[in-house]
C-alpha cells in the first residue's frame, strides 16, 4: 500500500469514528501534527 491510499486510510478510519487529529495524537502516542502528515502521505515515520 502506498503512502497516499495508507493516509486516505487512516483519514476515514478517523473520521468514521469522529476523532479529531489531537484524538488521535493521544491514541498513537504521537502529536496530531505526525497524525496530519500521516494523512496528507507526508511520511508514515
Amino acid at each position: 500500500m502506498n503512502k497516499e491510499k495508507m493516509g486516505s486510510f487512516l483519514s476515514e478510519l478517523r473520521k468514521e469514528r469522529n476523532l479529531t487529529l489531537q484524538d488521535a495524537g493521544e491514541i498513537f502516542l504521537v502529536s496530531f501534527q505526525a497524525i496530519s502528515k500521516w494523512e496528507r502521505g507526508g511520511s508514515l515515520r
